[in-house]
């Protein structure tokens, strides 16, 4: 009697296409020392939100002005301050080369940004893709309930609103296309209205944040110590400024 082989194997693997943010350092200037001065600045004011985090690296506005800044040197520069370079965007021939060469990525102008690190104003818009259209039964909307404390470390993302019933941890990062509540206390990082959605906001019963930011716009918590904490606000943006207010 001839017997078969039947594959059980399950797959191991499968590929998806998802929204991620990633910071992206748009470098305007070639000076390497002011850079490095102000990568020490810009960390120092949310060390737990920029250590390790992962960037992009645009080079679109020195090229514009014909400035030389070698590549290796920003790429050792950045990851000199924690920083964990993911790719090259808005390079040229050259640089796209040398990006290839040290296992990076070369990426499209056409995307999505999260809080850009440069010398501009911290708190300007930050450019973001078209949001679709919004329509009353969305298939695409996916709320999120998190009921237990998303910690250190930890990376929640809701293609609708986020509702979290307990802590935010310093260092966890929160996100959504749409509306964030969080009914403990938020110590880490809120990010509202990812893809561009500046009707989004932010609810939380104890404002501690590291970070907060609808639509692009964000503040430090620097920015923040004028609120008293434990107190329920409600986050807003208009006229291109974030607005704070008690509940």
């Amino acid at each position: 009697m001839s017997t078969g082989t039947i594959n059980s194997q399950k797959t191991a693997l499968e590929f998806k296409s998802t929204s991620l943010t990633v910071p992206v350092l748009l470098l305007s200037g070639n000076d390497l020392p002011a850079i490095d001065e102000q990568l020490k600045e810009k960390v120092a004011q949310a060390p737990e939100f920029f250590r390790n985090s992962p960037l992009l690296i645009d080079l679109q506005k020195l090229n514009a002005q014909n400035l030389v800044l070698d590549f290796a040197d920003i790429v050792a520069t950045v990851r000199s301050h924690g920083f964990m370079p993911v790719g090259i965007r808005g390079g040229n021939e050259q640089q796209n080369q040398v990006a290839l060469a040290m296992n990076l990525p070369v990426h499209s102008l056409h995307g999505s940004n999260t809080p850009l690190i440069s010398k501009e104003p911290a708190k300007q818009p930050l450019p973001t893709p078209e949001p679709p259209p919004s329509t009353p039964a969305a298939s695409n909307v996916e709320n999120k309930l998190i009921t237990q404390p998303v910690r250190s470390g930890q990376r929640v993302y809701a293609k609708g609103d986020l509702i979290v019933t307990a802590t935010v941890s310093a260092g966890a990062e929160i996100m959504a296309e749409g509306n964030i509540h969080v009914y403990g206390s938020l110590r880490g990082r809120a990010l509202a209205g990812v893809l561009g959605n500046a009707e989004s906001r932010i609810f939380c019963s104890d404002l501690q944040a590291e970070l907060i930011s609808i639509a692009g716009t964000y503040q430090l918590r620097d920015d923040l110590s004028q609120h008293a904490p434990h107190k329920p606000v409600q986050i807003s943006l208009a006229n291109q400024k974030l607005i704070i207010k008690e509940l």
